[in-house]
């Protein structure tokens, strides 16, 4: 996480926690708490906190860390609001937080809404007298208390606060949330194949016309039948291959590579569809359970899908494509408007507005948004000074190349490098 980002998300964090008298703050997808957000919950006004202190529940088997990771991948696969209930009655709601459209935490909220005897009962018998019930009951006093009825209300708002906070991740809680209706699919697919094999009837084998079905579905640009389509298809995978993860992992990562030829077969860009398979595989690479992966295998059919859709429908989409495919193979160099319009077939003031009306935005913004999307890569994954950055992402100059690059991520390159390490 940027320190832009952390302090946007802390200054949004304490305005919620004034507006509702709440208590709410930042945690990273491990469920460690974020340091420059500790002041938002005063160590006094914190249960985890006293917990770990003086009650060792953090210590038991690490118990309570796995239930606090669990509960923010649980939100992150839901896309939105979890809530949960720990051991001594202290309720907590999650919401996922995104940057560059991964997961980076999440926003965690918690209040007691038990008896205060009752909460001091817990705490006592869990403690073994260590501490007596009336140094307890002063904690206690001090706790985040919260009525259940409250707790539904104030995880919905909370989830705006987690989509205000994300970065460059507009579509990921909408994202998530479809996938989550297609992982309950995929689970009710599961168990109906599980049940037709062990049934006595014929045994339910692997269909490769359902993958023919799948491409068919993305050529066309339909993501609602892709999507179902890929679920009949996952469901057949994992029982054929008796739910071992590895082997799933693999079958995954060979339906990558064919949903990206599919991407090339319909005109986009090689080399654009390749940079985009090599990221997909990579998060199925990273899963560590089966659900992670098929989450990667649903966006990219949704992106696929979406993306032909969208391109069939452009008016000029047979030059337009020329393009962009001239574009993308040139943009690390000086282009002109003049060698592009040359190659879509249009005249430069023609082109220059059909680019705009189709494309949404100028050929000079989708120029340098190419040029940073690039030069964020190369700053991510090289060591190669800023100046030769500059030279192979297409920019004139460094200074030119800190302007445009700070317009759009908000930091200068040499910031954003030291963030991203």
């Amino acid at each position: 996480m940027s320190n832009n980002f952390i302090s946007n998300a802390i200054r949004e964090i304490k305005t919620f926690n004034l507006a509702v008298n709440a208590s709410v703050s930042i945690h990273d997808h491990n469920s460690d708490p974020v340091p420059q957000a500790a002041e938002l919950l005063p160590l006094e006004n914190n249960p985890c906190a006293f917990c770990a202190r003086h009650l060792n529940c953090m210590d038991t088997n690490g118990q309570c860390r796995k239930m606090h990771t669990n509960a923010i991948m649980e939100s992150h696969y839901r896309g939105g609001s979890y809530s949960y209930t720990c051991s001594l009655g202290c309720h907590f709601w999650v919401n996922p937080v995104y940057y560059d459209e991964r997961l980076a935490g999440a926003l965690t909220g918690r209040g007691f809404s038990a008896d205060k005897e009752e909460i001091c009962s817990r705490m006592y018998e869990t403690c073994n007298g260590s501490l007596s019930k009336d140094e307890l009951m002063k904690k206690i006093e001090r706790f985040p208390m919260i009525k259940p009825d409250r707790i539904k209300p104030l995880s919905e708002l909370s989830l705006i606060c987690a989509k205000s906070i994300s970065v460059r991740s507009e579509s990921c809680h909408s994202s998530m949330e479809r996938f989550s209706l297609h992982q309950k699919e995929l689970a009710e697919k599961v168990e109906d194949i599980k049940n037709r094999n062990t049934g006595g009837g014929p045994r339910y084998e692997y269909s490769l016309d359902k993958e023919q079905e799948l491409l068919e579905a993305i050529k066309q640009g339909d993501a609602k039948s892709g999507m179902y389509i890929l679920s009949d298809i996952l469901a057949e995978i994992i029982n054929t291959e008796h739910r071992d993860f590895k082997h799933i992992q693999y079958r995954a990562i060979e339906l990558a590579v064919l949903l990206s030829r599919t991407g090339t077969l319909t005109g986009f860009n090689t080399r654009t569809m390749i940079e985009s398979n090599n990221f997909h595989i990579k998060s199925i690479q990273e899963a560590t359970n089966t659900e992670a992966l098929c989450n990667a295998l649903y966006k990219i059919t949704d992106d696929l899908a979406m993306q032909i859709n969208s391109f069939r429908e452009l008016q000029h989409s047979s030059a337009l494509k020329r393009a962009e495919s001239f574009i993308l193979d040139n943009f690390t160099r000086k282009i002109s408007l003049e060698e592009i319009a040359k190659i879509s077939g249009f005249s430069s003031p023609y082109f220059s507005t059909i680019f705009k009306d189709e494309m949404g935005e100028n050929l000079s913004s989708y120029l340098n948004r190419l040029r940073v999307e690039k030069a964020r890569a190369m700053l991510k994954r090289t060591n190669f000074a800023l100046s030769k950055i500059a030279g192979d992402c297409g920019f004139e100059d460094q200074s030119w190349f800190s302007k445009i690059f700070k317009q759009y991520t908000g930091m200068s390159p040499g910031r954003y490098r030291s963030h991203s390490l």
